[in-house]
């Protein structure tokens, strides 16, 4: 029974230790996938050639890094905290270690003492003639081979416990170690965001005295994009029409389908979640979904896709195998491709030129086209979104690592 209860602590200890490892590791590499988000920000963004035009892209940009930089220092907090408990522990083991040390080295110092004694009066030769009879004479012999391999148990104990405590005290100096850089980065990082919104505060005062001018914008482009939605969904709904158009049920609301392009949209879904970037590299600047404005109070947008900055003269990729179904041109000589995968559509939005064609097969990774780059901002943005049939979906939960 005692062997049970000893065997359960154990294992929770192990649990207990392997579940911390585990949270430090997530915290760590949340941190550093902040910081890469925070140098992509940095490389990708704050672009701006004339500031009178982009004074509203400007304050945004500040705004999403600013919010970045907010995120790391609550994870290099969290990270801070998860190591004082790790030291902590680490204390106390290191505080029961050298208990039990001092313990060992007492008990083993006793028994060398009464070992010495022993030999002076009594020979062991001696204390097992002295036996009475055989069978008191080999337990006699038992008892020194157990005295014996028990002295020796203890010595290899001494050493374990030993090794073990300077395992503890390495390991502790370590953690120490990893905490006064995350104070450092802590302090860095704070001192950063102290900056960045002064900068924030200077540029808000700038916006709000052209605060109409650029809610008329905003307002223009909202408009702009759900005409394009609209227009997404009326050349899904007659590509649909067309492919139903020999079958017998000529109003369905979804593509007929052949066996391969029902194989295809099955491993569409099963890659939920885990479907590539549409840009090699690059930083999600507007998010999915209805969303207040990040500077201009009061004012809501709804994006029904995602927004990526990414590297000038980027290609906007596949993100899965597929078929070309549509190229459109867009307001400004701009580009969109859309490529079906089943029922699914992937749409790539704000392209300056197209390197595939209407009806063609490309696959995962393929360049699609050069993502255009706007002349005021220097941004490179790509407008990317998903449709299942005409109903529009959320990219984020689609490809992998967007959340």
């Amino acid at each position: 029974m005692q062997l049970r209860i000893i065997f359960f602590i154990l294992i929770s200890v192990l649990v207990s230790f392997s579940t911390q490892a585990q949270s430090q590791r997530q915290l760590e590499n949340k941190r550093k996938q902040l910081q890469k988000e925070i140098k992509e920000i940095n490389s990708l963004l704050f672009k701006s050639k004339k500031e009178a035009e982009t004074l509203l892209s400007d304050l945004d940009d500040i705004t999403q890094k600013i919010e970045v930089r907010t995120k790391l220092i609550n994870t290099i907090n969290q990270e801070a905290e998860v190591l004082s408990k790790a030291i902590a522990k680490n204390e106390k083991r290191i505080n029961s270690q050298e208990k039990k040390l001092d313990v060992l080295k007492k008990e083993y110092a006793d028994m060398v003492v009464r070992s010495y004694k022993s030999k002076n009066k009594n020979s062991r030769l001696l204390f097992l003639l002295s036996s009475e009879n055989f069978l008191q004479a080999y337990k006699r012999l038992q008892y020194i081979k157990q005295y014996a391999n028990y002295r020796k148990q203890q010595g290899e104990d001494i050493k374990a416990t030993t090794a073990d405590l300077r395992a503890l005290t390495d390991s502790l100096q370590i953690k120490e170690d990893e905490k006064q850089l995350l104070i450092a980065l802590h302090l860095k990082e704070k001192e950063s965001v102290s900056r960045e919104k002064q900068s924030q505060e200077k540029l808000v005062t700038k916006v709000r005295a052209k605060e109409q001018k650029y809610i008329s914008q905003i307002n223009r482009k909202q408009r702009e994009d759900r005409k394009i939605d609209k227009k997404i969904q009326r050349l899904i709904a007659e590509a649909i029409a067309r492919s139903n158009k020999k079958s017998t049920n000529k109003r369905s609301s979804s593509f007929k389908l052949t066996p391969e392009d029902k194989k295809l949209e099955t491993t569409f879904v099963a890659n939920k979640g885990k479907l590539l970037w549409p840009v090699k590299k690059g930083a999600i600047v507007r998010k999915y979904g209805k969303q207040k404005h990040p500077t201009l109070a009061g004012i809501t947008i709804q994006s029904n896709g995602v927004h990526v900055a990414t590297e000038k003269k980027a290609k906007a990729r596949a993100i899965f195998n597929g078929k070309v179904l549509s190229i459109q041109l867009l307001p400004g000589r701009k580009k969109m491709v859309l490529v079906q995968h089943g029922n699914y559509i992937t749409v790539y939005k704000n392209l300056e030129s197209v390197m595939v064609k209407k009806g063609e097969d490309i696959n995962t990774r393929q360049d699609i086209g050069t993502i255009h780059t706007d002349n005021a901002t220097g941004k490179t943005v790509l407008e990317f979104s998903l449709f299942r049939e005409t109903k529009i979906q959320n990219p984020e939960i689609w490809i992998g690592k967007m959340i």
